[in-house]
């Protein structure tokens, strides 16, 4: 699961994205979790980059070709969430009781 996040992480970074925020289980002292949930900051992000090198983190829709390349779900941060009023960050940033809860930052400049 690391080495999918970081594949993300490093492809995200070349595309020229600042920010990674994690969120899941992954976050969780859960001991085996599943997969991670991840959203990234859009702003000044080559999207040309990312649609011809690194399509899967573009397409939120088939999870699964995201969870076989990535081992996680990645997210832009300002896109709405499912049936939710809410971006992914804002919504990453909530409990399952709509509580605030903080989710992990990675700021890619500095990694």
């Amino acid at each position: 699961m690391i080495q999918g996040l970081q594949i993300a992480m490093e492809q995200l970074k070349e595309a020229g994205c600042r920010t990674i925020y994690i969120n899941g289980s992954f976050t969780t002292i859960k001991p085996n979790p599943g997969d991670f949930d991840a959203c990234w900051d859009p702003e000044e992000v080559d999207m040309n980059y990312l649609r011809s090198l690194a399509p899967r983190l573009l397409n939120r829709f088939d999870k699964q070709a995201q969870k076989s390349r990535y081992k996680g779900e990645l997210f832009r941060s300002d896109e709405p969430v499912g049936d939710y009023d809410l971006t992914s960050f804002e919504f990453f940033q909530r409990d399952r009781l709509k509580n605030k809860k903080g989710i992990i930052a990675i700021d890619l400049t500095r990694w």
